[in-house]
């Protein structure tokens, strides 16, 4: 495709990071179509190369920022995407894809996150009016991550995804020299570390515990144990396949969340904004109905992050989880606890066959949001109140639908800040019969 080039007024900014605007010489029979333009920001005039087009949109590179947002400021990282109008070069302008947001300031990123996840609601769930309220911000919009996933290079250097450019010849990870989102313990260990071209390792993680502990995780499709220099008071655990090996120290993390540690193993997920996760529970303990006599559903429990805040307040909890790991774990953190019972197995398959009422479901399901058998199990079950807590707006906005369908109400929607300088969003909605 020839490049064509177009000054074009951005008015909106999309699920995933891209602003929106409309070309000024629509096709014939069409009101201008819709272009898609990473890193722009709503009301700024701008010029932009298309890369791509179909029938009803397109997409665009940011050429040049002609009238910039006055919450445009400028990005921390030098990986951060530059308009080209202002380096010389392809090279220049590839991009990492670790962020989206680092070109908005903060408040502004609040803002459009509380936003999109409320037209999401309404364009997606159909919900007029969602009750969403104002985003929750982090304690810091940086160095706020205790795990940090890296690809390899080709020539073994640590790298993210590229997001830009989106499509050529050139190598998919870009080699990083810095990174402003991790915990200080991780940024001061993940430039040190160094591996032979072509190892065969797909992924390096660095995952930061309690009193800064450190666990580097080495993921691969082989059971060769990678060769590697071994840092002094560092675990090293392999995991490929279903299987784990420990390199060196423990299999496992301490994790800390409002004084109450958690064991977490390799290869079992959390939250990777600790002091986010403690404004969730506290969310939670705050908008929950729970009483003494109180049978709660924690669905997707993993760890057992929100059993282990909730148990000494309800009469039962029964966790469903189907990450093997994760199940070691939860049984390790809620073992002081008579009142838990723990079912291994996936949502949509455990749901339909348990024989309690549950006065309270809670849901944290990954980004593909409920299965449709396990949200059919919860609408049989009957809850009084279903909370959900969700990391994708879209999914949200679809399930949501299913609930009010089912003769549910949303009552309330919190969006919660856990990943600053991305597109990324966690949310708490509490839904109760009508």
């Amino acid at each position: 495709m020839s490049a064509e080039y177009y000054e074009l007024t951005l008015t909106d900014l999309t699920y995933g990071g891209d602003a929106l605007g409309r070309l000024d010489d629509p096709l014939p029979g069409t009101h201008g179509r819709a272009v898609f333009v990473p890193f722009g920001l709503p009301g700024e005039r701008v010029r932009i190369r298309l890369t791509e087009e179909k029938r009803g949109f397109a997409r665009g590179e940011l050429m040049e920022v002609l009238d910039a947002s006055p919450d445009r400021v400028t990005p921390r990282c030098k990986h951060y995407f530059t308009p080209r109008s202002t380096v010389e070069g392809e090279a220049a302008v590839m991009a990492c894809g670790g962020c989206q947001y680092q070109h908005m300031s903060y408040n502004a990123q609040l803002k459009a996150k509380a936003g999109i996840l409320r037209d999401q609601l309404q364009r997606i769930g159909k919900i007029q009016n969602p009750p969403v309220n104002p985003t929750v911000a982090g304690p810091s919009p940086w160095n706020y991550r205790n795990h940090v996933e890296f690809h390899l290079t080709r020539n073994g250097k640590l790298g993210y995804i590229r997001s830009w450019p989106r499509s050529g010849s050139l190598e998919n990870v870009l080699a990083i020299e810095e990174c402003h989102l991790p915990e200080p313990s991780i940024d001061a260990l993940w430039p040190q570390l160094e591996f032979e071209p072509e190892t065969g390792i797909e992924r390096v993680s660095l995952r930061s515990g309690a009193s800064d502990e450190l666990m580097l995780v080495l993921e691969s499709d082989s059971p060769a144990t990678p060769e590697l220099e071994i840092e002094a008071g560092i675990s090293v655990v392999h995991l490929f396949e279903e299987s784990s090996v420990v390199i060196a120290g423990e299999d496992h993390l301490t994790m800390q969340v409002l004084n109450r540690d958690f064991r977490v193993s390799a290869a079992s997920f959390f939250q990777v904004n600790t002091g986010m996760t403690e404004k969730i529970v506290n969310h939670l303990l705050s908008h929950l109905t729970i009483l003494p006599d109180t049978n709660l559903l924690d669905v997707y429990c993993g760890v057992g992050l929100f059993s282990a805040f909730l148990a000494p307040k309800c009469k039962r909890i029964i966790g469903v989880e189907s990450d093997m790991s994760a199940c070691d774990d939860f049984i390790v953190n809620l073992d002081e606890f008579d009142n838990v019972d723990l079912y291994e197995g996936r949502a949509e398959d455990v749901i339909p066959h348990l024989e309690i009422k549950p006065d309270v479901v809670l849901v944290d399901p990954p980004r593909a949001g409920l299965e449709r058998g396990a949200m059919d199990g919860i609408l049989r079950l009957n809850p009084h109140t279903v909370a959900y807590v969700s990391c994708d707006p879209s999914t949200l906005a679809r399930d949501a639908a299913r609930l009010i369908n089912g003769g549910y109400r949303l009552m309330d929607v919190t969006p919660f800040d856990l990943f600053p300088q991305t597109h990324h969003l966690e949310s708490i909605s509490i839904f109760e019969k009508r």
